[in-house]
């Protein structure tokens, strides 16, 4: 059974929050007042738990369920994306925002490259980002649409409505909303390895401008680039510690860095069309591969 949100705090999509970076973003949302819609693919418990962690920040929300919190979707399947956020819509009433944090990361070169490869990372990585922010700006503009003034064959009535109608389109929040695209810093220090996902997060971020010029005034679109910010199968606790120390500032991204930079871009109404790098200057510098083949 569904619970009423009709006066619910604002409520953010997070993509892929069961795990790694995404879960942090989405502790961090809740930790600053949103109530967080949990999406995975196949992590479901990790997505249960990142949703009862989430309501537990929360005391007005201690005694929900979890489970109405998660949400099940494919990003690389067209139809499941498109049905994501109206599930979230059903449940939880609106949505403010959607974080894209969920990527698909797997290695190719150019020896290794393959349409079927760079199918996947497009439809995962950028394809289902345009798609979300589609969904939210259909959302915002139907719950922002002012209501028609009743018709008037009098000259009087035709100039009230017309006032009126003003005067709801000026009082109408139209950048309440906001996409945040994570990306890479890796864009800005370009080397050729994961060259089907490097591509695809280039064409997102080429997606933060258009989108930001096609959705407003009613979305705004932010990137986030972090640095090197968490390990992997790929690299041992003493070679992460070693590759995050390689920046000017000593230090790359720490997850809290991150995370308060997405809660901040979602707050500042004044910014959109633009990309955030929190790397502590890791763009600046050239790197030959990428971190994890270092």
């Amino acid at each position: 059974m569904s619970a009423s949100f009709s006066s619910a705090p604002r409520t953010a999509l997070v993509t892929g929050a069961g795990k790694r970076l995404g879960r942090e973003i989405a502790l961090g949302l809740a930790r600053a007042g949103w109530r967080v819609a949990v999406h995975y693919r196949s992590s479901e418990l990790e997505a249960l738990q990142t949703a009862q962690e989430c309501l537990a920040l929360n005391a007005s929300t201690q005694s929900l369920d979890p489970q109405h919190f998660i949400f099940q979707a494919d990003l690389a399947d067209e139809a499941a994306t498109r049905h994501l956020l109206p599930m979230v819509l059903k449940q939880m009433g609106q949505v403010d925002a959607v974080v894209n944090s969920a990527a698909l990361f797997e290695h190719d070169d150019v020896q290794s490259f393959s349409y079927t490869n760079m199918a996947q990372h497009w439809a995962s990585n950028t394809g289902a980002a345009i798609v979300l922010a589609q969904a939210l700006h259909q959302h915002c503009q139907q719950r922002n649409s002012p209501t028609k003034p009743a018709s008037s064959a009098s000259a009087a009535g035709l100039a009230a409505g017309l006032a009126a109608g003003l005067a709801a389109g000026l009082a109408a929040p139209h950048s309440d909303a906001v996409v945040i695209n994570m990306l890479d810093q890796k864009l800005w220090n370009p080397n050729p390895d994961f060259l089907s996902y490097t591509l695809s997060k280039a064409a997102l971020e080429a997606a933060n401008t258009l989108l930001a010029q096609a959705l407003a005034p009613f979305v705004r679109v932010v990137g986030v680039a972090p640095g090197l910010t968490l390990t992997s199968h790929m690299l041992d606790e003493d070679k992460f510690k070693q590759l995050h120390k390689l920046s000017p500032l000593g230090r790359s991204s720490s997850v809290e860095d991150v995370v308060s930079t997405v809660v901040f871009a979602m707050h500042n109404r004044a910014i959109t069309g633009t990309t955030l790098l929190v790397d502590g200057g890791q763009h600046l510098m050239k790197f030959e591969r990428d971190f994890s083949l270092m």
